[in-house]
């Protein structure tokens, strides 16, 4: 348990830099202001929230011995990383929002980061799947 709990905290610490990092680089290189409508905060809790769910899925597989489900997970975890970002396409942004149409910019990567960095970090903290049965 302790070793997907610190996948998951790593994972998310890293989702969330990269999200903030990418989301002050974009607004102050495009000279805008989406702090009321995404805010730092929330990165923060999104990338730990949703890196904790796929640590706790991948500890399930881990106390069910279905380590071999991995795949079909992983696939799972990016179908729903391009579901998630129908919520920033669809999002009605208040009308004092300038240049409203640059938003999903910002948000859309921001989504996939939690995904790219939990896989990325997997090898470190998984061990490796026997091909012996």
């Amino acid at each position: 348990m302790n070793r997907n709990v610190y996948h998951g905290l790593i994972a998310g610490l890293g989702s969330a830099l990269a999200g903030i990092g990418y989301s002050i680089v974009y607004q102050n290189l495009l000279f805008l202001d989406f702090n009321s409508v995404l805010s730092y905060t929330s990165i923060f809790i999104g990338s730990i929230l949703s890196c904790f769910i796929m640590a706790i899925v991948y500890w399930a597989l881990d106390k069910l011995n279905r380590v071999k489900f991995r795949g079909m997970v992983n696939v799972a975890i990016v179908l729903f990383s391009f579901l998630s970002i129908l919520l920033p396409i669809s999002m009605n942004l208040p009308l004092d929002i300038d240049f409203p149409e640059l938003f999903p910019g910002l948000a859309i990567p921001i989504h996939f980061f939690p995904a790219l960095i939990f896989f990325g970090l997997t090898p470190f903290f998984n061990k490796p799947i026997s091909n012996a049965q």
